[in-house]
């Protein structure tokens, strides 16, 4: 019996190790060599204070800004401890609810505008945490942020046209914008 329970021993500890301390740290270090920025979080700064993610998605309720795409996450909105999708189906009532309250605070935000809503500003990406918003999403938006903040519409268009990302690869998903670049753009308008 020893001399089977002696190896597994053995080799469960040097895995541990191995896999569980000596490549994490290697991964850890290359990353911090090849990708600096990334690996410390992406972070966006402001006269030297951090502001937020480039990667992960912020709140913004404020009808002077742009609105991100909602969270799935919990406790509290983008909680990147707690990514996930909801997992809701479309035949689950609340997903239905929680979408036809997001329709409905926004057409209270903007109601002369008649246009369809954007699907990515009712619902939730996969991760919970998406940082960008389509073109679609911040043009819908944009002569309610003009407006609120008191600027001209074609400025905040030229702003959205300045922060518009290509596909990636030029093939890749779809046209996008960051949300907190957007907005921290606009208020150097203001």
């Amino acid at each position: 019996m020893n001399s089977l329970v002696r190896p597994a021993i053995v080799l469960f500890l040097l895995l541990t190790l191995l896999t569980g301390f000596a490549y994490p740290l290697v991964i850890t270090a290359i990353a911090q060599l090849v990708f600096p920025h990334q690996a410390a979080g992406s972070l966006v700064m402001k006269d030297g204070k951090a502001v937020g993610s480039r990667i992960i998605g912020q709140s913004f309720s404020d009808p002077g800004h742009f609105w991100s795409r909602p969270s799935a996450t919990g406790p509290w909105p983008y909680n990147a401890r707690a990514s996930s999708g909801s997992n809701q189906g479309p035949l689950n009532p609340a997903l239905t609810d929680a979408v036809a309250a997001r329709i409905a605070a926004l057409r209270a935000a903007d109601p002369d505008n008649k246009a369809p809503i954007p699907v990515d500003l009712v619902t939730a990406s996969a991760s919970g945490l998406d940082p960008d918003i389509s073109v679609a999403a911040a043009n819908y938006q944009a002569a309610r942020v003009a407006r609120v903040g008191g600027l001209k519409l074609e400025a905040v268009q030229a702003l959205i046209a300045a922060h518009t990302r290509g596909r990636l690869l030029g093939v890749i998903g779809e046209p996008r914008i960051n949300v907190l670049e957007l907005n921290l753009a606009l208020n150097s308008l203001k």
